[in-house]
Order: C-alpha cells, then structure tokens, then sequence
C-alpha cells in the first residue's frame, strides 16, 4: 500500500480494504492531481486584483464625493425638504 499523504483518502481506503474499486486508484489520482494542480496560485492572484480594484473605486468615490458638485448636491435636496410646506 502506498502511504504517501498526496494519495486522496478515498483511493487509500480502497486499497487498503482491498474493495473492489481498488482499480479506480490510478484514475482518482490523475482526477485529484489534475484538480488540485490547476489552480495553483489563483486565489493570491484574485485577492490581489481585487485589492487594487476597491483601492481604485475607493479613490475614484472619495475624488467625487470631496469635489463640489457632490456637497452642493446634498445640499440642495436638504435646503429643499425643509422648504418644503405640510
């Protein structure tokens, strides 16, 4: 019996128990290695496209919300709703 810890669990149980299945070992390795091999590295990959994309919508809001327009906006909308008569 092969006792390498990269050897799926369920192949490993099926060859120790001498089931039947024991002949599926070699193609749920391949299965396994090919499943596990394929994203190597693509998790860091999107954590960091993503942290540059909300560091850049982040500085995109604050450019809009800090310039005039946005205040004067807000403003606007306040001044008018308390003008506004019941």
């Amino acid at each position: 019996m092969n006792t390498n810890p990269t050897t799926p669990l369920v192949a490993r149980a099926l060859v120790s128990t001498g089931a039947p299945g024991a002949r599926t070992r070699p193609a749920l390795r391949r299965h396994f290695s090919t499943v596990n091999s394929a994203d190597a590295g693509m998790s860091t990959v999107e954590y960091a496209v993503g942290t540059i994309a909300a560091a850049a919508f982040g500085a995109v809001l604050y450019t809009v919300v800090s310039g005039d327009s946005i205040p004067d906006a807000l403003g606007g909308i306040i001044e008018q709703a308390l003008n506004t008569s019941v």
